[in-house]
C-alpha cells in the first residue's frame, strides 16, 4: 500500500510539472469574426456572388437522386464553405486556418 502511494505522489509530480498545451480550436476563431464577415441563411447565388466575389471552388453538387433529396451545390471561398440547396443558402462552415486548428473535416471532392 506505501509503495501504491509513493508511485501515486510521483505521478501527480510529475504531472503537475508538465506545462500545459492547448488546442486552437475552430469554434473560438469563429466566435471572433464579425457577423458581416459571412453570408446569411436565405441569401441567393447572386447576392453571395456580388458580395464576396467569385468562390475560389465550385465542388460538385451532392444529392438530387431523389425527390426527396434536394441537390446541395457547395462554394468554396478561402475562409469559409457555403452550402446552397436551391439556389439559397442553407449553411456556412468557416475553414480551418492551419493545420493545427481542430474544426471541420476537408469536403469530399
Amino acid at each position: 500500500m506505501t509503495r501504491y502511494l509513493c508511485t501515486l505522489a510521483v505521478l501527480a509530480t510529475l504531472a503537475a510539472g508538465t506545462p500545459a498545451l492547448a488546442d486552437t480550436l475552430l469554434v473560438d476563431r469563429a466566435r471572433e469574426k464579425p457577423a458581416g464577415a459571412l453570408p446569411v441563411r436565405g441569401q441567393s447565388m447572386q447576392q453571395v456572388q456580388s458580395q464576396f466575389g467569385a468562390p475560389a471552388e465550385q465542388l460538385q453538387p451532392r444529392g438530387g437522386q431523389k425527390r426527396q433529396w434536394p441537390t446541395i451545390h457547395r462554394w468554396v471561398y478561402p475562409q469559409f464553405t457555403v452550402y446552397f440547396e436551391k439556389q439559397k443558402v442553407i449553411d456556412v462552415v468557416a475553414n480551418q486556418a492551419d493545420p493545427n486548428e481542430i474544426g471541420p473535416k476537408p469536403p469530399i471532392r
